[in-house]
């Protein structure tokens, strides 16, 4: 299938189309917590940040589907536009239920610029995806919530993915429509918007932390979910989880490469660096 045809273009967008899911986040099933899962529940310092983000992610995918003229590509991003309004129902849903402290802060403008918002919203959830794959995978072992709890945030997961692997193909795709040389410079122009990402997710930090007392808030905050937390383990569960989540797409649809291949050269470092370090026998 070549990149940019319209073999590829009906590929991804048909394949986006039939993988959508229905559900109302008023219905589904969320638990009764206890008093100690519930002081968990609140303890997560980013709520607020989520909510947020995904409402940002609403509007932003609204205003860039009136950009589109190419009309199947028109109704896969309108369904992107559904979920992601959706998903901002759902923690809207989860912080009133809960009775979470989380603000429903005001929306920037997000009528200019619009195609660029949209890539780089496409490249945060990028990188704000693999990351928590880690996170979640994580804590769905600590137990840190109830598994009721992690079926229902496995909705939203499975639909993050969907949405990321549409994303980079749609990317691809529009990449390719440019010409040759738009389409040789694609992993130039990844690079940069996966930095712009990174700058706003360490601004995003900040922010979080003055939000919060202080505390820290960072994508990679997998201490809150398990004690004994490691970098090197939090970054072997990003992988795998990335590989075993993008495993369920169809093989012919391009996947997010880039940060699972420096996760995957960081980790091979670290093996090579570790079997360096041991003393040698006596």
């Amino acid at each position: 299938m070549k990149i940019g045809s319209q073999e590829h273009r009906d590929a991804f967008c048909s394949h986006f189309m039939r993988t959508y899911t229905e559900f109302d986040p008023d219905t589904l099933p969320w638990p009764e917590l206890d008093e100690a899962a519930l002081t968990r529940l609140k303890s997560v310092p980013f709520w607020e940040e989520v909510f947020y983000t995904e409402r940002r992610a609403g509007a932003i995918v609204a205003a860039f589907t009136e950009t589109i003229t190419d009309p199947v590509l028109k109704e896969a991003v309108v369904l992107q536009g559904l979920e992601e309004a959706r998903h901002a129902k759902m923690i809207r849903v989860m912080i009133q239920k809960y009775n979470i402290d989380a603000a429903e802060r005001p929306l920037e403008d997000v009528s200019d610029n619009v195609e660029t918002r949209f890539k780089d919203f496409g490249f945060g959830e990028c990188m704000d995806s693999f990351l928590g794959f880690g996170v979640f995978k994580i804590a769905m072992q600590s137990q840190f919530l109830p598994k009721e709890m992690f079926s229902i945030f496995e909705t939203l997961m499975y639909e993050e993915t969907r949405h990321i692997v549409f994303f980079v193909n749609w990317m691809a795709y529009t990449q390719a429509r440019k010409g040759f040389f738009a389409r040789l410079l694609l992993p130039l122009t990844s690079f940069r918007y996966y930095m712009r990402a990174l700058g706003r997710m360490v601004g995003t930090a900040k922010r979080g932390k003055e939000l919060n007392d202080g505390k820290e808030f960072t994508a990679t905050q997998a201490s809150v979910f398990l004690d004994g937390f490691t970098f090197r383990r939090f970054l072997e569960d990003c992988y795998s989880e990335n590989r075993r989540r993008m495993g369920a797409f169809d093989a012919e649809l391009l996947r997010p490469s880039f940060l699972p291949q420096l996760a995957e050269t960081a980790l091979g470092a670290m093996r090579l660096w570790s079997f360096r370090a041991k003393p040698l026998p006596v």
